[in-house]
């Protein structure tokens, strides 16, 4: 049975974790699994996770595959909508649920098939993040993949709420706030492609942040 996994070319940084080995060895003669970052790539396959993808697939593509899943890291349908785990270590939190999707038409409204949760101490920088949702992540995938084909869907039940899609300019700091203040803004920045920075006397100013070891 082939087992799809697809990539935003934009956003791949879960394939870096993806466990390979692993998956093979629990699933030999089960699954055959198979890595893609081109959707008109993808067809055939039973089931299809669709992995840090920011764009809606085409409704031909779910026609051509099995079952199409999405993971997306909020209690659904709250936190519709993009970085959800960013906007929930800024809200303060420490445990972010994950909710396995069908992927429909509708972003982020499909049956909830499977959940888990990513735990954070909150000493965490972004790659540390990172790693532990990914780990979380192939945790679900795994789980889900045991039990199927069984499947138990749950309708999104609520009313939803949508977090906005983050840009750079999101990661300003304000001068006239504690580092304590903002040590959770300073956390989810990424050093390279959106660094936290501050605006003083008319000149732009980019602080990185490292743990020392």
């Amino acid at each position: 049975m082939r087992i799809g996994f697809l990539y935003d070319p934009a956003n791949d940084w879960l394939a870096q974790h993806f466990p390979r080995e692993a998956f093979a060895g629990r699933f030999a003669g089960r699954y055959s699994f198979e890595e893609h970052r081109d959707p008109d790539r993808v067809e055939g396959c039973a089931v299809v996770f669709l992995l840090g993808c920011t764009r809606l697939v085409p409704q031909s593509f779910l026609q051509r595959n099995g079952l199409t899943l999405v993971v997306h890291e909020s209690a659904l349908p709250e936190g519709r909508g993009f970085a959800p785990v960013q906007w929930q270590v800024l809200e303060g939190r420490s445990e972010i649920p994950l909710c396995l999707i069908e992927a429909v038409p509708e972003a982020d409204a499909g049956d909830i098939l499977a959940t888990g949760v990513l735990r954070l101490d909150g000493s965490e920088l972004y790659d540390e993040m990172r790693a532990k949702q990914a780990a979380a992540t192939f945790e679900l995938v795994q789980g889900f993949l045991e039990r199927y084909p069984e499947l138990q869907r749950i309708p999104q039940a609520g009313e939803p709420s949508r977090y906005a899609r983050r840009t750079p300019a999101d990661s300003e700091l304000c001068v006239d706030k504690t580092l304590r203040e903002q040590f959770n803004l300073l956390r989810i920045g990424n050093n390279e492609a959106w660094p936290s920075f501050f605006v003083l006397n008319g000149h732009k100013y980019i602080l990185t942040i490292r743990k020392a070891k």
